[in-house]
């Protein structure tokens, strides 16, 4: 699994671009990726996706591996991820959430 380990305002998570990769058993992945002593260590698992009303979608998981609805820091890593990474050369993104689409 290719990943990117990002913080925002010291939110860290890991960052997997699913437009390309898949990933079985997404709570027990996000739970082993975030635990501080034997994985990476972070506060959740981010999965950067397509979406049919978005320009992306952020789907977000806890360390504990439940899912979550939203998270600034979080969003702002994956916009930049996004732009860094060449998924999209827009300047203006808006980004589905459980939460809602966020601009």
């Amino acid at each position: 699994m290719k990943f990117t380990k990002m913080q925002g305002c010291g939110n860290d998570y890991v960052y997997v671009d699913c437009t390309k990769d898949v990933i079985d058993n997404i709570p027990e992945t996000a739970r082993r990726v975030s635990d501080r002593h034997f994985g990476i260590g972070s506060d959740g698992l981010i999965l950067i996706r397509t979406s049919k009303q978005a320009d992306f979608m952020m789907d977000m998981y806890n360390y504990d591996g439940s899912r979550a609805q939203m998270c600034g820091n979080g969003i702002r890593c994956v916009a930049k991820y996004v732009y860094d990474n060449k998924l999209t050369d827009k300047k203006h993104l808006q980004i589905e959430t459980l939460s809602g689409i966020r601009d």
